[in-house]
């Protein structure tokens, strides 16, 4: 995850300042600035009062429907603007999973931003109380023991429609045991708004060659 000393500014909320156009900025914000780190710089605008609120986001790559990098921030600590740049440099470039992008895959590179809710701590009894809570299609969830954490964006349900078998997935991520419990467990859940440049097109075409769950 990223961080920053920035003071906090009031967080941006995902559902603020018109879903739609929020997306029409975030998403050429995201590609300009992985295009201009390659060597083909774009112009993207950047103007927008709310980029200058705090907030929190994922940028997730793919290509074709397969994952190409995705890194994200999970609480807001510095503006919109600075964490979508900051997460698209590191989806496209730092995510150990996988090679760096190069320019060549731009052309076929789909990029998604996630602007992620505040946190909520659930509160359970054990872990068929906390499971019992969480709602697929909706939460994003963050796994916490000890030093092990993880995160699923509220996206991944589409793969793991399971609860059980969401939350096994979420403890492998950590580097638990599926089976693990423990009185120590804390759980978090968020919700996203999620843009896709090809939901989006219409604006996002005039960006040429368009282009850690």
């Amino acid at each position: 995850m990223s961080k920053s000393h920035t003071k906090p500014h009031t967080a941006a909320h995902p559902d603020s300042h018109g879903a739609a156009a929020k997306g029409h900025t975030l998403l050429p914000i995201a590609r300009a600035t992985i295009s201009t780190a390659l060597g083909r710089p774009l112009e993207a605008p950047e103007q927008a009062l709310w980029l200058q609120e705090s907030g929190a986001c994922f940028v997730t790559l793919t290509q074709r429907g397969q994952l190409r990098g995705c890194i994200g921030t999970l609480e807001a600590r510095r503006s919109l603007l600075a964490d979508v740049k900051a997460n698209a440099l590191a989806a496209a470039f730092a995510d150990p999973r996988f090679s760096p992008l190069v320019t060549a895959e731009l052309e076929h590179t789909e990029i998604e931003v996630s602007l992620l809710s505040a946190m909520q701590a659930m509160q359970f009894e054990n872990e068929a109380h906390a499971l019992a809570q969480l709602q697929p299609g909706i939460d994003g969830v963050v796994f916490e023991f000890a030093h092990y954490r993880s995160t699923f964006l509220p996206q991944v349900w589409e793969q793991l429609p399971s609860v059980p078998e969401f939350m096994a997935h979420l403890k492998h991520k950590a580097g638990l045991p599926p089976g693990f419990w423990a009185p120590g467990v804390r759980l978090q859940r968020y919700s996203v708004s999620k843009w896709k440049e090809t939901d989006l097109r219409p604006a996002t075409a005039k960006a040429p060659n368009q282009e850690n769950l």
